[in-house]
């Protein structure tokens, strides 16, 4: 009997220790992590605010980095120095002709490591390297000499008014095309090869 109320009294105890134990030395720690928790929560609520603010404001995104191994355009040249004959062969064959715009990646003159998908006119080619002027729908190249605007079509799913850049010419690796855009009208491209012919030589 009094060995049974021994061993009792001696689970009490390891209760007891236990009980204080997870009291004085875990709780603390639990009490810290729901503190950590709740930073982590309101850095997150804080940081989806900002980008809400941004989007709002209708600021560019931050630029993204180069996926490895993904084919870029990365090279480009003085329009003048890629002068050649102008011929508008558009046909949607999955082969990019001139007077049609695909999209590529195309690295940032000013940092290689990153760079946008951006919407490319073609207009020649080298082999399997597509010549390109790319598009832009920034409204401030409506005033930009080296720019000429093509109005809007399906290459901008917003329905935006492009202009293309006439003076540097895009190295376009032809397997870096991400999908075809669409065909510009033959008026418009006549445009644009006017302006090639007129101010950089070409024929």
């Amino acid at each position: 009997m009094a060995s049974a109320r021994k061993s009792q009294w001696k689970t009490f105890q390891r209760f007891t220790e236990n009980l204080g134990n997870l009291v004085f030395n875990e709780a603390p720690k639990v009490v810290r992590q729901l503190q950590n928790s709740q930073t982590v929560l309101q850095e997150l609520q804080r940081a989806v605010k900002i980008t809400a603010n941004i989007m709002a404001m209708g600021l560019p995104p931050p630029p993204q980095e180069i996926a490895a191994g993904r084919p870029v355009t990365s090279t480009s040249f003085p329009t003048a120095q890629r002068a050649r004959k102008l011929v508008y062969a558009p046909d949607l064959d999955g082969r990019a002709n001139p007077g049609e715009i695909v999209w590529t990646w195309v690295v940032y003159e000013d940092d290689p490591t990153r760079g946008e998908d951006r919407p490319v006119l073609v207009v020649g080619r080298n082999r399997n390297v597509l010549l390109g002027l790319m598009l832009s729908s920034r409204e401030d190249h409506a005033t930009d000499r080296d720019w000429v605007g093509i109005g809007s079509g399906d290459w901008d799913y917003e329905g935006r008014q492009s202009w293309v850049r006439l003076d540097r010419v895009l190295d376009v690796p032809e397997e870096s095309i991400r999908r075809e855009g669409a065909i510009v009208p033959r008026d418009i491209f006549d445009v644009v090869a006017a302006r090639l012919r007129t101010e950089y030589s070409w024929r």
